[in-house]
């Protein structure tokens, strides 16, 4: 039996985190990085980005990256490719949020979360990031992968996309939904090539999405009200779950979905 050293090993590794210069992309690149792996941040925040490469040091690199351009995605995974030898692991993690829901944290209706009032833009940017963005990146994670033999693909979805959410905006529930059908299609197919395709759901956790909308008191207590602990996780809580889907001890892991949400789901 390996040590358990080298069942978590993923020293030497080149990975790509997108979304990775705030909140749980964050929280990947940094077990990534702690760990010996070699790190690509890829992000829309510029210089958000560059603050996070340069606090968590340890040779991890930024590049800025809109996950919903086919061309700048293709470019970024070439580019890491060239500059690391090879794409091994890849965090599609890269998000946005779907603005406001149809109900408040406190139970009453929000007129600009409802059905009728949702931009067509708003539904367009979160579906292109949220769910296209998630298929450019695994498209371009197997075009790699498959030349060297396997990887590890990890999905950032959420326990949204199977619960119903009235205090979160409506284009967000759809898009992960379809994550999670990606995750698992996509799973079936490259299989065969020794790529690994799984999904992280997380339930919240408190982050910057939403403009840290968990950070204030009326809508932290309506998710704290959810979850079976009585509260919100934190960002370094995900961290050993990705460790273990990026690692060898996920070798026989493939298609599945891993919820981390304190039981939240668990009450609708």
């Amino acid at each position: 039996m390996a040590a358990l050293e080298e069942m978590f090993c993923v020293a030497g590794k080149s990975v790509i985190v997108t979304g990775g210069a705030s909140g749980i992309g964050r929280a990947y690149a940094e077990v990534m990085a702690e760990h010996g792996a070699r790190v690509c941040i890829c992000d829309a925040d510029e210089a958000q980005l560059e603050r996070t490469v340069a606090e968590i040091g340890k040779g991890t690199w930024g590049r800025w990256l809109d996950v919903s351009d086919s061309t700048g995605v293709a470019a970024a995974f070439d580019e890491v490719a060239e500059h690391q030898g090879r794409v091994d692991i890849v965090f599609a993690n890269a998000g946005v949020d779907g603005g406001p829901g149809f109900l408040t944290p406190e139970g009453r209706r929000n007129s600009a979360g409802q059905i009728d009032a949702i931009p067509l833009e708003m539904w367009d940017r979160v579906i292109a990031v949220n769910l296209t963005g998630v298929f450019l990146t695994i498209r371009n994670a197997a075009r790699h992968m498959k030349q060297t033999g396997g990887g590890r693909i990890i999905v950032t979805s959420s326990v949204a996309a199977r619960v119903n959410e009235a205090i979160v905006g409506l284009p967000y529930m759809p898009a992960k939904a379809g994550v999670d059908h990606l995750v698992r299609n996509a799973a079936m197919e490259l299989g065969a090539f020794g790529i690994l395709v799984n999904c992280i759901s997380p339930g919240p956790f408190v982050t910057n999405i939403a403009g840290g909308r968990l950070k204030n008191a009326a809508d932290r207590s309506a998710f704290e009200e959810q979850s079976l602990l009585g509260r919100i996780a934190e960002t370094e809580e995900i961290k050993g779950l990705a460790l273990y889907l990026a690692s060898p001890a996920a070798s026989y892991v493939t298609g599945a979905q891993m919820t981390i949400d304190g039981g939240s789901s668990l009450r609708t």
